[in-house]
């Protein structure tokens, strides 16, 4: 967890919320710093806000100093030193971006301390083991994370508005994957921007979606040890029990792209 320490003192708690709220909105407007803003629940946490001049920003309190993860600039690139390397932090490696998922701290009898850490690449889904000895860093990942709404797809090609700007994306079929099968107009589904482009989509946990074609099943059968495959209005197809009719209202998650439940028989 992140803390704020504020330089100046003398300001209430209710002065300081007051402050760190024009303060975040600020933040909110540098597009570099967007994606390194993090705000958790009971505590206020900014990641990268001390590297905006006192002088461009117009609060009462603005020279705050961070509690890890530090951020290391040197001229132009933005670093984590192994220090600050934590689970969920974005880093580049060659160019691509990762999520640190792991992370261990070994202590050698001799010789500086090692980090194992497992990355997953956010474009590719791919694993990644690297080690780094202490004093190493990483480079900071420009990865923006956006809620958006699905809006329709034109001949593979996938297109999102953002909730917040109203800006759309487009993503390919092959950015989508396998996730075509949950998509409705209008549904939510976050987004990840690399470098100010869309790479990776997540739709809900669980959506609901209509059956449009399914076989029979045998009269009587309430079994759900009996599966069958049934195509939605999306065009997916998804096993579920043998008692599903044309019609009804399905769950699915969307995590394993399973059946859950019948929702209404319509």
């Amino acid at each position: 967890m992140s803390v704020l320490i504020f330089e100046e003192t003398g300001h209430s708690k209710s002065q300081a919320s007051d402050i760190l709220t024009g303060f975040l909105l600020q933040v909110a407007t540098y597009q570099r710093f967007s994606s390194i803003l993090d705000i958790e629940t009971g505590d206020l946490s900014i990641l990268g806000a001390r590297q905006l001049k006192k002088e461009s920003l117009k609060c009462p309190v603005l020279e705050v100093s961070l509690c890890p993860p530090r951020l290391e600039y040197g001229n132009t690139v933005a670093t984590y030193k192994t220090s600050d390397l934590r689970k969920g932090l974005k880093v580049q490696i060659d160019g691509e971006p990762y999520l640190l998922t792991e992370v261990n701290f070994v202590k050698p009898g001799k010789g500086n301390a090692l980090y194992k850490c497992k990355l997953k690449n956010l474009v590719r889904n791919t694993v990644l083991d690297r080690t780094l000895k202490g004093g190493d860093d990483l480079e900071v990942a420009d990865v923006e994370e956006l809620e958006t709404q699905f809006l329709y797809n034109q001949s593979g090609t996938f297109v999102f508005m953002d909730n917040q700007s109203f800006e759309q994306y487009e993503l390919t079929s092959e950015q989508v994957d396998d996730n075509w099968k949950y998509l409705k107009e209008g549904m939510p589904v976050a987004m990840v921007l690399f470098n100010g482009n869309p790479i990776t989509l997540t739709p809900p946990s669980h959506v609901t979606l209509k059956v449009i074609e399914t076989e029979p099943g045998v009269r009587g059968d309430t079994a759900t040890s009996v599966n069958k495959p049934a195509k939605t209005e999306t065009g997916g197809e998804f096993q579920v029990p043998g008692f599903i009719k044309e019609g009804n209202v399905i769950k699915i998650d969307t995590r394993t792209g399973e059946y859950v439940e019948r929702v209404s028989m319509e």
